[in-house]
């Protein structure tokens, strides 16, 4: 009943276009379901390195859990379609030296935009529901690959920070001078999770290997290709993307 449940939910999709010889064997029959648990680590980066960041100081993994379950319905002996649910959070702190460097900030009851030199640390955090849609190839009955497209959706979102132990040009690079100390009430702070996307998309890959008939374990690498921003926000000047890599643990029935 449980494996029913869950494959019901999850490779509905995949029943309409499934190859007759797959009917004739009986659909429950050319399915495999997986719980998966992992912690993934990654970062929230740009593809290129802007000059105006001169070093990354500092970077510390958060708690970026994932749990969901994913149903293959095999199509032939090594190649299937898989379908997933998942629960997860990818989230960062960093540290990092800028030198004009494009922020808006709010010190005291004073909101500021211009171009910032100075240190700036950053947390990020993204909650989010995740439906992985993949192909799968076997490799016999220990490892499988898989690689395909997801789409998150956000459900708890944040993307903020402070700036010390700086200036900030206001404006423009010739602008008014504003001191940022490396003292609590005298830097800045920012927080932008109201312009970030609720709906992200982009490739993930992995591969399962199951060391016995029910566990096995699992590594994947998702890649974002939406960027976490929305399209018109022009505060960070460079395209964010979500890369992160998971290892997990997987049930199979």
């Amino acid at each position: 009943m449980r494996k029913r449940a869950i494959a019901i939910l999850l490779t509905a999709f995949c029943a309409v276009a499934l190859p007759p010889h797959v009917h004739a064997k009986g659909l429950w029959d050319s399915i495999d379901v997986r719980i998966r648990m992992g912690y993934s680590i990654g970062g929230t980066v740009p593809l290129d390195m802007p000059t105006s960041i001169r070093s990354l100081d500092a970077f510390r993994p958060t708690p970026s859990p994932m749990a969901g379950a994913d149903a293959t319905v095999w199509v032939s002996p090594r190649l299937g379609f898989a379908a997933g649910l998942h629960i997860e959070n990818k989230g960062m702190d960093a540290e990092v030296t800028v030198k004009s460097y494009r922020m808006e900030m709010r010190q005291g009851g004073s909101q500021m935009a211009g171009l910032f030199t100075g240190h700036v640390k950053q947390e990020v955090t993204q909650w989010m529901v995740t439906l992985p849609v993949q192909a799968i190839a076997s490799l016999g009955k220990v490892l499988t690959l898989k690689a395909g497209p997801y789409f998150s959706f956000l459900i708890s979102k944040g993307f903020s920070g402070i700036a010390f132990d700086g200036y900030l040009r206001q404006g423009n690079p010739t602008g008014p001078k504003i001191t940022i100390g490396d003292e609590e009430g005298e830097w800045a702070t920012y927080d932008f999770r109201d312009s970030m996307r609720s709906l992200q998309w982009g490739i993930a890959a992995g591969v399962d290997w199951c060391f016995s008939r029910h566990l096995g374990l699992s590594v994947d690498l998702g890649w974002g290709l939406s960027g976490v921003f929305q399209s018109d926000f022009e505060t960070v000047e460079q395209t964010l993307y979500p890369i992160y890599g998971t290892l997990g643990l997987l049930y199979r029935f």
